[in-house]
């Protein structure tokens, strides 16, 4: 058919792109089996199943119950002791542990493949945690510099007040893996990158940069915020540790904050020799090496009986309960905001207002081959286009939406809309913004579930604003 639009089998044709629309469910959706998933069922039995596979045994609830309580009863000295200890299981406090937030834990283990995970307040808690975790005070760390607007200020400017320096590397250019290499020093603790870059959803080979990293016995760390479990597995791509903002995707609604740190144990700390307090014993906690004494689950393990004891962004039950629940139409609303998005790109791609679109699923994008091995479903939903009329045009054209919501937060239902300029990247210098490919008018677009048709026609009457 056409080259102008018109569809010819499961393609369209538009400007010059050969775009697969996405169509129905996936067919196979297995993931590995693990300590959270004995049986390897596939992900949509996992994501409604895991942490709460039998009824609440006191009530027969099928739902998980909300444990709001602070606090938990000893059978005995002995037992507290031993609880305290790390010698059997047991709840002491919830800022620590919580039922509900441990079968909102298992969860999302068993999605990402992970051999545990732990559940904090917000996903800059979760940054921060993995990064306390790592670093000491003259440590050294490297990130991308394609990351969302407050993890970058996070890195450049608070992690100074810490004594901790970060190298920014950016991904886009050339020699991406060689250039993450050169970075790393004696004192570098963590590579820290974003599975899809925010704003611009560009894409690093995990592989290649995990293989690089652990010939230099240093962690990889993937912020899976933007693809989700669903799409993209970064444990099953040699990452070390996963964290997640579970107010985005895993939460879906814009309602709760949360965030989320999973492993899968692989990370050889004693090898790497950058991480004696991981090996050794520890003098706050009881003398416990947490390799040793906890070796499925020594990074979370650590987060929690320090971090989380001593710093206290603990999530709430009811949060926890929220985002457990959600989690169970995840499949679900990605599906839909993939091919929601895959539409809005087609349309973006065509139009005369529209200078660039910033996406993988473009074939003149530098990331498509990434995209095509390692998303086969969609790169999710959250991406940029640059208006035409500088930023002057883009604000106009942000202000014009009408379904779409100008505010601060991606991976809702209802599509957003933001500056990032201005707002979510605004902390950055215009050298950094234009270092992260961000420009005056770049428009970060979340495209949510609501109907397409109804999507172009809010972003068509916008566009016609410019």
């Amino acid at each position: 058919m056409s080259p102008e639009g018109a569809p010819c089998g499961p393609y369209k044709y538009v400007a010059g792109y050969r775009l697969s629309i996405h169509m129905g469910f996936r067919d196979e959706t297995n993931i590995p089996e693990g300590p959270f998933n004995p049986k390897g069922q596939s992900f949509e039995t996992v994501m409604l199943h895991a942490g709460q596979e039998r009824p609440d045994p006191t009530t027969g609830s099928r739902a998980p119950p909300i444990y709001l309580t602070t606090s938990y009863v000893f059978d005995d000295c002995d037992s507290a002791a031993d609880v305290f200890a790390l010698r059997k299981p047991g709840n002491i406090y919830s800022r620590l542990t919580n039922p509900t937030t441990e079968a909102f834990e298992t969860r999302i283990a068993a999605l990402e493949g992970a051999t545990a995970a732990i559940a904090v307040a917000s996903g800059a808690a979760a940054i921060t945690y993995v990064v306390e975790n790592l670093t000491r005070a003259g440590d050294h760390i490297v990130s991308a510099n394609t990351i969302y607007g407050g993890t970058y200020n996070y890195f450049e400017h608070t992690l100074k007040s810490h004594d901790v320096d970060c190298t920014f590397i950016d991904p886009t250019r050339p020699g991406t893996i060689s250039n993450f290499e050169k970075a790393i020093r004696d004192n570098t603790k963590m590579v820290y990158i974003e599975t899809i870059g925010n704003p611009n959803a560009n894409l690093i080979d995990v592989d290649a940069l995990a293989e690089m990293c652990h010939a230099h016995g240093v962690p990889l760390v993937v912020d899976n915020t933007f693809a989700t479990p669903y799409l993209f597995r970064p444990l099953d791509h040699g990452a070390d540790i996963v964290v997640e903002s579970a107010t985005k995707f895993i939460g879906g609604h814009g309602l709760v904050l949360g965030g989320v740190i999973a492993e899968n144990a692989k990370f050889d700390w004693a090898g790497s020799g950058r991480f004696p307090w991981m090996v050794d014993p520890d003098p706050s906690y009881h003398g416990i090496s947490f390799v040793r004494d906890v070796p499925n689950a020594p990074f979370c393990t650590r987060v929690r009986a320090i971090i989380l004891r001593d710093m206290g962004a603990c999530i709430s039950p009811v949060n926890s309960f929220a985002l457990m629940m959600s989690l169970e139409t995840l499949s679900l609303r990605v599906e839909r905001h993939v091919y929601n998005t895959q539409k809005v790109v087609e349309f973006l791609s065509g139009h005369p207002k529209v200078e660039k679109v910033n996406h993988p699923m473009l074939e003149d994008s530098p990331d498509h081959a990434l995209y095509q091995r390692y998303f086969p479903d969609g790169a999710g939903s959250i991406f940029t286009f640059e208006a035409k009329g500088g930023k002057e045009g883009a604000k106009r054209f942000a202000d014009a939406m009408g379904m779409f919501s100008l505010l601060a937060n991606v991976a809702d239902m209802k599509s957003l809309v933001i500056h990032p300029a201005s707002t979510t990247h605004s902390q950055m210098t215009e050298e950094e913004l234009l270092a992260s490919g961000i420009k005056p008018s770049t428009i970060r677009l979340s495209i949510g579930c609501e109907n397409i048709k109804d999507i172009i026609a809010d972003l068509s009457q916008a566009l016609d604003k410019i």
